[in-house]
This record gives C-alpha cells, sequence and structure tokens, in this order.
C-alpha cells in the first residue's frame, strides 16, 4: 500500500514546510558560495599572474605542476568552450585587438568566464605557494581549503539544481581543521563533516574573513527561527551549536565595509 511508504503523522503540510525550508537554505547557501567564488577567482589570478604572468596557466605546464595529462587538457578545452560561447564585451574586446597573437585570455580575465569546476580545477592544479597564499586569506592550510573548494563546488552544483539540501550527506566532504591548531572547530564538539551544517560552518568562516560585516549569518538564525520544526540533527547541527565560538562571536567588521 502506499500509504505504509510514509510516516505515522505525515502530513501534506509538514512535507511543503520541508520543500520551502529547503529551497530557503539552497538560496543562502548559494548566495554565499557566490561570494567565496568571486573572492577565489580573484585571489587565484592575482596571485598567478604576478608570479607566472598572464598566460602561462594555459602555456606552460610547470604553472600548473598538478594538472597535468588528460585533467589539463579538459580544463584548457573547458576554458576555451567558455570563452568561445561568451558575449561578454571585455571577451569580445580582447579577441578584436589581441586574437592574432594571444590563443588564450589572460588569467585575470580567463577566471571570470570559467565554471566554478575549472576554478577548483586550477587551483588544486596551482603550485603549493599559489595554494597557501590564497588559503592565508581564509585563515586556513592549504590542504584543508582545497577540500573546501571541492565541497562547495559540489554543494553549489546541488543548489544550482534544485538538488535537497537540508537533510543531505554531502559526497564530498571538506576537511575539519585540526582541533590542535583550531580548537574553535570543535567546541562544543566536533563538527560531523559530511553534514549541511559543517557547509553553513564553512561559510561563514569563509565570509567573516572575505566579507567583514556580513549578515549573512543573521539571516541563518531567522531562517531556523522561521522553521523550528525542521529536525536540526538530520543537518548535522550538533546540540548547543549556538555555543560554538564561529556562529556565537561577532564577525569581524570592516571600516566603512557594506553589508550583505
Amino acid at each position: 500500500h502506499l500509504l505504509d511508504d510514509f510516516k505515522l503523522g505525515t502530513t501534506f503540510s509538514k512535507v511543503w514546510e520541508c520543500y520551502v525550508f529547503d529551497r530557503r537554505l539552497r538560496l543562502l547557501v548559494f548566495d554565499a558560495i557566490e561570494q567565496i567564488e568571486v573572492a577565489v577567482r580573484s585571489q587565484l589570478a592575482n596571485h598567478h599572474g604576478h608570479t607566472f604572468g598572464p598566460f602561462s596557466y594555459a602555456t606552460d605546464a610547470n604553472a600548473l605542476p598538478g594538472c597535468g595529462g588528460k585533467e589539463r587538457t579538459a580544463f584548457l578545452q573547458s576554458t576555451q568552450v567558455e570563452v568561445n560561447r561568451s558575449s561578454d564585451t571585455f571577451v569580445k574586446h580582447f579577441k578584436t585587438k589581441y586574437g592574432d597573437c594571444h590563443t588564450y585570455l589572460p588569467v585575470w580575465m580567463a577566471v571570470e568566464i570559467m565554471a566554478f569546476g575549472s576554478v577548483v580545477t586550477f587551483f588544486r592544479g596551482s603550485p603549493h605557494r599559489i595554494k597557501k597564499a590564497i588559503a592565508d586569506d581564509f585563515g586556513l592550510p592549504a590542504k584543508v581549503f582545497a577540500s573546501w573548494v571541492l565541497t562547495l563546488n559540489t554543494v553549489r552544483n546541488i543548489c544550482a539544481h534544485h538538488g535537497r539540501l537540508w537533510n543531505r550527506v554531502i559526497g564530498t566532504a571538506p576537511l575539519i581543521p585540526l582541533q590542535k591548531d583550531y580548537p574553535v572547530w570543535h567546541q562544543p564538539s566536533t563538527i560531523e563533516s559530511n553534514r549541511v551544517f559543517a557547509v553553513l560552518t564553512i561559510c561563514k568562516w569563509s565570509l567573516d574573513r572575505i566579507a567583514p560585516g556580513s549578515l549573512w549569518a543573521d539571516r541563518v538564525h531567522a531562517l531556523l527561527a522561521e522553521f523550528p520544526s525542521i529536525p536540526r540533527a538530520s543537518m548535522g547541527f550538533p546540540t548547543e551549536w549556538e555555543l560554538s565560538p564561529i556562529w556565537s562571536a561577532p564577525a569581524p567588521s570592516a571600516s566603512g565595509g557594506k553589508q550583505i
């Protein structure tokens, strides 16, 4: 019987409430990831361009030592597909003025039109000193941040394709910073890495550093308060999660910074 597949007490209104909450959560997470993505793109172009020059990402295999063979070929082909389909004015201008002597866009243009998956490949394939310089901006070890961008790309795709998020097990789980170096990530308890709460905490940590004064965390609190019946455990929220220093401490403020 069809009704045997439903838990006792299930109603359409409860199903609808879960759907609405999940949709609002996706939009909130997508907004945070978008801001983090912009920061990664700009920092990657800055650090890589200053170190290797504007075209080395495409012309010099030594500039992407962690991305070789078929992966490098796929990365460049994917980037060129985005370039060819782009209607951005800056791309058209570059092709018109410099297309006879440059096959590829300079890195600061290329990162603007790359799919985020290509940006992740670019970051993970870059030399350690580049990854470290970007991770330093987020206050993290390069290995940890590399896992974060991979997770954020996975979650971004879930959000973009309207996938269920709130009680999902994240297949590409991020690394949680070590307790001895980052005790706040283990207070009041260690965060479960493959659940949505870990993603929310990654977003909160990142926005505190790239968008000081952001009101994003307040929007998370407001959403949870609006839907008190949504099970927090399904999202990996530990008990007394609000006592976590990451969530309880006010975000750093920036002089004249815009609140978003």
